[in-house]
């Protein structure tokens, strides 16, 4: 199973609600912050709604 890394490299203040709750749905609430999660289509369209809040730092198979 693929998997991604993914980073939150921009904070969620003043932002819209729904990109905050994008970020919590992610795992992510604190700058710096990285997760390893499963490449599935909806984690990929998440991290591509908001993707000046987040970056992919490592995909691994």
């Amino acid at each position: 199973m693929a998997t991604i890394v993914v980073k939150q490299i921009g904070s969620p203040i003043r932002r819209p609600a729904i990109q905050r709750q994008t970020l919590i749905g992610l795992g992510l609430n604190k700058m710096h912050k990285t997760r390893e999660l499963e490449d599935t289509p909806a984690i990929r369209g998440m991290v591509n709604k908001i993707p000046h809040l987040v970056e992919i730092v490592e995909e691994r198979d």
